[in-house]
């Protein structure tokens, strides 16, 4: 694969996505400081409701409104002060991004919820999750593509210069395909989806935004073949639930790039990882999928485990600083 043009540059390390804190110009700053090969728009979930990943994804809806009831995001008969909230802050998370990263000329990474994870958690006017209803589902999955589209041009339109990667998160996408996503009063769960339907809803909102997109899921039992179908150029997992390497090795060489999950998000006892620590444990990875060293600074980027929301101030910068470190000992192997 070394001759296939990844949409980041050799030895690239990023974010998941979230981080401690309230303040975005901090925020943005940490991440244009510490991770200058690919930054991503950083998301806070601490400032509240429309900040949380479901939030934050629903407000890039189009024709499709939602607010928080009894603590849940569900699909509205109209925009109200929830949803003005929720577009609110994104734009001003990239007005702020604007200000900061005027002259940026590289790729810049964006995240959203993906349509499965979002259908498993955003609430039908009539009680229960969207997932029960193919229908409802598609079109979730439509006002989503339009939605990220006109997002993804956003971004561009602010940074002229910058490439615009998309994140797709979805870490309910192993329960939803297994049938587990429990109904409302818990003694049941919501049908299965096919994996052929999963690959479809997913493939719909890939090629409807048309830019590089990675799928992330920080969960067991990842679908990498499922992923790789969708025209997703990268997937983005937690090394610590890899537990078959099998179709881990057959996704990459059959060209799908990786996202390494390399870093605890939680500060563990003995304190943030070191660039050689989180390269090794990379490294160590690929050696037992047989790949070629050169291969790996070119098809991989290294990440933390998960966002890093629940992390202090110092511990995600100093493991965002560690994963850029770690990412550019590949690139000068």
């Amino acid at each position: 694969m070394t001759d296939q043009a990844w949409p980041w540059p050799a030895g690239a390390a990023t974010g998941i996505g979230s981080l401690p804190g309230t303040d975005i110009g901090e925020a943005q700053r940490v991440v244009l400081g510490e991770l200058p090969e690919l930054p991503h728009l950083p998301e806070l979930p601490a400032r509240g409701p429309g900040a949380d990943m479901i939030g934050r994804s629903a407000g890039l809806l189009v024709e499709l409104p939602v607010e928080l009831y009894a603590g849940r995001w569900r699909v509205a008969p109209r925009p109200g002060r929830d949803l003005r909230r929720a577009r609110d802050l994104m734009e001003r998370d990239l007005d702020q991004l604007a200000e900061q990263a005027e002259e940026y000329a590289g790729p810049i990474k964006v995240q959203a919820g993906g349509p499965l994870t979002l259908a498993a958690s955003l609430e039908l006017p009539i009680g229960g999750r969207l997932l029960r209803d193919p229908g409802a589902v598609r079109d979730l999955t439509g006002s989503l593509a339009e939605g990220l589209r006109a997002h993804v041009a956003a971004v561009a339109r602010r940074l002229p210069r910058a490439s615009v990667l998309l994140q797709l998160d979805e870490p309910s996408l192993p329960t939803v395909l297994a049938g587990r996503v429990p109904t409302e009063s818990g003694l049941g769960a919501y049908r299965a989806v096919e994996s052929v339907d999963a690959a479809a809803l997913l493939r719909t909102v890939v090629e409807a935004v048309g830019v590089p997109t990675v799928v992330h899921c920080c969960a067991p039992d990842v679908p990498l073949e499922l992923i790789r179908s969708t025209g997703a150029v990268a997937v983005a997992l937690d090394l610590d639930l890899v537990t078959e390497l099998d179709p881990l090795g057959e996704a990459i060489d059959a060209g799908l790039g990786l996202l390494a999950g390399a870093a605890q998000t939680r500060p563990p006892a003995s304190g943030a990882p070191t660039s050689a620590q989180i390269a090794d444990r990379v490294r160590q990875l690929w050696d037992r999928l047989g790949f070629p060293r050169r291969q790996l600074a070119q098809q991989v980027v290294v990440t933390p485990a998960c966002g890093l929301a629940g992390a202090t101030p110092q511990y995600a910068r100093a493991v965002l600083a560690a994963c850029r470190d770690a990412g550019r000992r590949f690139a000068e192997d």
